[in-house]
């Protein structure tokens, strides 16, 4: 039997970020998310997950994060604004701990990431059974042409090679 949750977009948020850089705080209120984590017979190991996230916001506070870096520009959200992730395989590590291992597109630019899923728990709102999953990992910059060639230093000190990807993910059951 095959179950499907939903993502739930107005609670879920995403935090880009790169060493002595907030590159982006992406709330579910004003960005849209897509996606979906579906289960065989409920077993978490069987998992397949995909997500996208719309950074195309033109909302002020987002355009103009960090004094040196604009999500707009970075991301070339105008021409690219989807970033999108689609599971290969879902490894269950212990209770709370998954190992997720697909295909991430930024820039129209798809490589293969692994990232951690930790699971947050299951809870009833309004009569709605949500679940929420915390996925981390660190993505080189650089695979995916965010080079940002304009602003090599931030106050002096160099930016990373990587991008911390934290997404807060709430799912609908």
């Amino acid at each position: 039997m095959k179950t499907t949750w939903t993502l739930d977009s107005t609670q879920s948020d995403v935090l880009i970020k790169m060493r002595h850089s907030k590159i982006a705080y992406l709330g579910g209120a004003t960005n849209k998310f897509g996606g979906y984590v579906s289960l065989e017979d409920n077993e978490i190991e069987d998992a397949s997950v995909e997500f996208s996230l719309d950074i195309n916001n033109k909302n002020e506070s987002f355009q103009k994060v960090d004094s040196y870096l604009q999500l707009q520009d970075f991301f070339d959200a105008d021409e690219h604004p989807i970033i999108s992730f689609k599971s290969t395989s879902f490894q269950k590590v212990n209770n709370n701990i998954n190992f997720i291992k697909g295909d991430l597109t930024i820039k129209d630019v798809t490589k293969v990431v692994e990232l951690d899923a930790e699971f947050i728990g299951v809870n009833t709102y309004n009569g709605q059974k949500k679940v929420a999953f915390e996925i981390k990992g660190d993505i080189k910059r650089q695979d995916f042409g965010l080079d940002y060639n304009s602003f090599q230093h931030n106050g002096g000190l160099a930016l990373g090679k990587d991008i911390k990807l934290i997404a807060n993910l709430e799912f609908s059951i």
